[in-house]
């Protein structure tokens, strides 16, 4: 797929959505919480998994959550600051790990495959890579809000569990100044070695990002400027995705480094806007540890990967839709004829 379907907007318009973010469905989360208290199971046993089916009985509004249209949507884009050698790999390689999404090679493909999902690649327009951040703007107010407006094509009806992931070269650079702009620090505690830049290499991907961040931070309004100023076409899709699975209550799994820092640029703008999303898994990119602490998100898995693509994710949706397998199929204590006097 590519952008030129996507509708005009503004990031005024963009903003303007906050004012009707739903909320969670308070009476479904309370009924799921009633019977997780009385299943086949001392209080506690299930730990974080009878969290993960409360949380997804919120958002879907039903006491028995279910996982039975899950989807993968993964975006892909080119950055121009990608010309000051801050990767391991040339741009080209962003339209042929699409191509390799499409044929059916790429890691994410043997994932959803694996979760009986369905996997959605959208390509933002890879012939017109953002800006070089370090120059000016990486996309104009327009451009940023049409690369959001995109992103929430990815949200239909009947999905009811969504994984966000991304490709680009350039986009752990990008990440990496988005997160010093919102955060502060220095650029080396944001910089990871991304594709594999190591040494001097690495050295020139911190000044980048240093650069990049001291130019806009100080005139950037709020988080979705900062994503505008610093961020790419795949990033900001994501977000968009994001906001429009909060408008159809669908829940999220973010992926990675590259996939929270347009979640982090949400959170910045409006706090509340990825309360119905997931942290999939703890990537061993840059700082990703304390950007999820500073969302205040725990992620499913630790199994120290870096792939990005929705990798992350979209495994961690075996472990969502397990949880509420467990919470729906599990009998009662008066069901199966258990005395709960231990209970």
């Amino acid at each position: 797929m590519t952008t030129e379907q996507s509708p005009i907007a503004s990031l005024a318009e963009i903003r303007a959505l906050r004012q009707n973010l739903p909320g969670r469905d308070e009476a479904a989360e309370a009924e799921a919480q009633r019977r997780n208290a009385i299943l086949t199971k001392p209080p506690g046993a299930l730990a974080d998994l009878e969290d993960i089916a409360i949380f997804m009985a919120g958002w879907q509004a039903r006491a028995l959550p279910e996982v039975n249209h899950p989807r993968t949507a993964v975006f892909a884009g080119n950055h121009g600051v990608a010309a000051q050698g801050v990767s391991a790999f040339p741009a080209e390689v962003t339209a042929q790990m699409v191509l390799n999404f499409q044929a059916g090679g790429a890691a994410v493909n043997q994932l959803v495959e694996a979760l009986d999902g369905d996997l959605m690649v959208y390509e933002m327009a890879l012939d017109v890579p953002t800006a070089d951040f370090t120059q000016g703007p990486a996309m104009s107010d327009e451009e940023c809000a049409q690369a959001i407006a995109y992103g929430m094509m990815a949200v239909e009806p009947g999905v009811d569990l969504l994984m966000l992931g991304e490709m680009g070269i350039a986009n752990t650079t990008s990440a990496a100044a988005i997160y010093h702009a919102l955060y502060g620090g220095k650029a080396e505690d944001w910089t990871g070695p991304g594709t594999g830049v190591e040494g001097t290499a690495l050295e020139n991907k911190i000044r980048v990002v240093g650069e990049g961040a001291a130019r806009h931070t100080a005139e950037a309004v709020d988080g979705l400027d900062v994503l505008a100023r610093l961020g790419g076409k795949e990033i900001a899709a994501i977000a968009g995705a994001i906001l429009a699975a909060r408008m159809a209550r669908v829940p999220v799994i973010l992926d990675g480094y590259i996939c929270c820092a347009a979640a982090a640029c949400l959170h910045a703008w409006a706090p509340e806007s990825i309360g119905h999303c997931l942290a999939g898994h703890l990537s061993v990119e840059g700082a990703h540890a304390e950007v999820l602490r500073r969302m205040n998100k725990k992620p499913i898995l630790q199994l120290g990967m870096r792939l990005g693509e929705g990798s992350g994710a979209t495994l961690a949706a075996q472990i969502v839709r397990s949880a509420c397998a467990l919470h729906a199929g599990m009998a009662t204590f008066e069901d199966a004829g258990v005395s709960d006097s231990l209970h």
